[in-house]
């Protein structure tokens, strides 16, 4: 009989979609890894089993553990599944500008889910990082990922989504775009990339309101780029231990604007339903694409997560009408 033992078994091997409508007048060809396949519906499922599994080798996390993490809904989503399966309590910090159906799918399945101010500096108390970090002192035998700084977070792409990619593409994409957050996947999946051929060109989605662009091109990180911005899952007013600016070549930042509205034209023009991340991705991507993708060349972008997280937000017309993204 074909099964798997547990729904973390499904973790990976998600399928990798061309995009037909979105890049018209765009050169080569642009396939999207189509993320939200896997049975948390994100990119970070891949991450999350790989952070647990290497704290219980490391003796950190220990049978009947609480797991507690800073998250904007996707890691604690991945994190939950996995909890589940092995047995783990979970508690997650999230600022408040995450979408209420992260929130409330952090709950259906057991978590706690504490929020915490967004516009507060990342050191400060009340802060999601700080309060996670809390927690974890306070609490006895849990465990903190911290997947800004656990390098098992990149490890977990070099050796997953890369070579499925390698392999999708039978070694012939030339260009790798993704949204840069924690840097993991996009760190992860450059350095298997260029072992395997150095040429190819990674491209980095920053928003504004976020340090990553500037520190890339200045190596100055400037506390004048940091403002409050609505775009979920990509940006930082911090520089994690995952994002390798070596292996990014350039970054492109895109406005909140954009990436919805790009949102809702993948789900509307190619059939699917991703995430606000994944239209700031594809924007982005496709601006870079414009000036510099040539025929022949193959680029491929991720869409991290699916768009049931922001029916509240990016799906919500008159959401879109208040922000002024839609007339």
């Amino acid at each position: 009989m074909a099964y798997l033992n547990h729904i973390t078994e499904a973790i990976g091997n998600t399928p990798l979609v061309k995009l037909n409508n979105v890049t018209e007048g765009i050169k080569g060809t642009v396939l999207a890894k189509v993320e939200y396949a896997n049975p948390g519906n994100s990119v970070k499922d891949r991450m999350a089993i790989r952070m647990i599994e290497d704290a219980e080798k490391a003796g950190i996390l220990k049978p009947g553990g609480t797991i507690i993490e800073g998250t904007s809904g996707n890691t604690g989503m991945g994190l939950a599944l996995v909890a589940i399966a092995k047995g783990y309590k979970c508690i997650f910090t999230l600022s408040d500008k995450q979408s209420k159906e992260k929130m409330d799918v952090l709950r259906a399945l057991g978590a706690e889910v504490v929020v915490c101010p967004t516009n507060v500096a990342p050191d400060h108390p009340d802060s999601y990082y700080s309060v996670a970090k809390r927690l974890n002192e306070e609490i006895p035998n849990s465990f903190y990922p911290n997947q800004y700084d656990n390098m098992s977070n990149t490890a977990a792409h070099y050796e997953t989504t890369g070579p499925e990619i390698w392999e999708q593409t039978e070694g012939k994409i030339t260009h790798w775009a993704a949204g840069v957050g924690t840097g993991g996947t996009i760190s992860g999946v450059s350095k298997y990339l260029k072992e395997q051929n150095p040429n190819i060109v990674t491209v980095g989605i920053d928003t504004y309101g976020s340090v990553f662009k500037k520190y890339k091109e200045t190596g100055i990180f400037d506390e004048n780029e940091i403002y409050a911005y609505a775009t979920e899952g990509i940006g930082e007013d911090i520089l994690p231990k995952n994002v390798d600016f070596d292996l990014i070549d350039t970054f492109i930042k895109v406005t909140d604007k954009d990436g919805a509205v790009m949102t809702r034209r993948l789900a509307r023009e190619e059939g699917l339903f991703v995430g606000w991340s994944s239209g700031s991705a594809v924007y982005g991507a496709l601006e870079y694409a414009k000036e510099h993708l040539k025929e022949g060349d193959v680029m491929v972008v991720l869409l991290p997560d699916h768009g049931t997280r922001y029916l509240g937000k990016v799906y919500n017309d008159d959401w879109m009408r208040q922000q002024g993204y839609i007339d």
